[in-house]
């Protein structure tokens, strides 16, 4: 093996334009690290904002960008026992809190934070499902302790995040509710929503509480474009409201909320626990093998389109997930756009 490796990086955290894909060392391996041989990793936009400087968290520099990742086991460092080399693994935690990312050839992942994937399963499926369904999973059961038989609301139902909160909550026994455009309601109901309704009908709130009489045990709006107060006018009392993206100022009706003692949750997947993205991480393997996550993946580029990927992320024209491969792929469409 090199003594380097091909990587998308930043000098320091910046715009867009400050992406270079070249050279640089293979990362060392810890004892209680495992190199991996990445074959695929998916774009989040997550890495943007920490790429961009927006979401603070340490960084090293040069910092490699990317948070997901799928591969096999090249080497496990000496205290590791639990990966041997050929192992096909992913992970979805790297890239923040000090620990380099993943868009690169070879990756040195904390065996707490690396997961086995299941055989027979689309690596490329593993990673594009990785992050949301995390997230997903922390939101319903870390959080908000969603129990069988609730009813719960999902904004943004057709999105990345949206898919996979209502796979999951439909898994858990949930009634599931979801608000998306006219033209992706059976997309939503493909996933399992009981019910999909119109996120622009201007009296949304009260075609919520016509399938809800009694209000919504727990209202997440994944977009974060979703009205606080129709959240506050749909949530049950003793509900609670999940909050994982929202504007940086907005009006909230805390009369309505405290006084019927609802709880608002925020949440973000980069402060998970180790062991909460582990039990997330089983939950996911089992979903995986069970065929019931999905993801649409609309393009798969080189790891040269890393600025590429970023721009049309931070544009808002992405409808699914953009995988990048750190090496060759015989047989698929060669990049001939800008890097950076």
């Amino acid at each position: 093996m090199s003594a380097t490796m091909l990587a998308a990086y930043v000098p320091a955290p910046g715009p867009v334009e400050t992406i270079r894909v070249g050279e640089l060392p293979v990362p060392p391996l810890g004892a209680d690290e495992v190199l991996v041989t990445v074959e695929t990793v998916a774009v989040n936009p997550v890495d943007t904002l920490v790429r961009s400087g927006a979401y603070a968290t340490a960084v090293p520099r040069p910092f490699i960008l990317g948070r997901d990742l799928a591969g096999t086991v090249l080497e496990p460092g000496g205290a590791v026992t639990t990966f041997r080399p050929g192992d096909r693994v992913w992970c979805n935690s790297m890239g923040h809190d000090g620990r380099q990312g993943s868009f690169s050839q070879y990756v040195s992942v904390p065996a707490t934070r690396l997961y086995h994937l299941p055989a027979h399963v689309d690596p490329r499926l593993a990673v594009a499902v990785a992050h949301p369904a995390a997230t997903a999973y922390l939101a319903w059961f870390v959080h908000a302790r969603l129990r069988p038989g609730e009813t719960v609301l999902v904004g943004g139902g057709a999105g990345n995040l949206g898919i996979a909160a209502t796979q999951l909550a439909v898994r858990a026994g949930a009634r599931v509710l979801v608000t998306a455009r006219t033209e992706d309601h059976d997309r939503c109901r493909a996933a399992g929503a009981d019910a999909v309704l119109d996120y622009r009908d201007p009296d949304l709130a009260t075609a919520v509480l016509a399938h809800a009489p009694d209000g919504v045990d727990v209202v997440w709006d994944t977009s974060g474009r979703q009205d606080v107060g129709v959240s506050a006018a749909v949530v049950a009392a003793g509900g609670r409201i999940v909050i994982t993206s929202a504007p940086e100022r907005t009006v909230v009706p805390l009369r309505r909320l405290y006084t019927r003692d609802v709880a608002v949750l925020g949440l973000v997947i980069s402060r998970a626990r180790a062991g909460d993205l582990a039990a997330a991480a089983a939950v996911i393997n089992q979903m995986l093998t069970e065929n019931r996550l999905s993801a649409r993946i609309v393009a798969e580029l080189p790891l040269q389109a890393a600025a590429h990927a970023h721009r049309q992320l931070e544009s808002g024209d992405l409808s699914g997930r953009l995988l990048l491969h750190p090496w060759d792929r015989d047989g698929e469409a060669v990049w001939t756009g800008q890097a950076s």
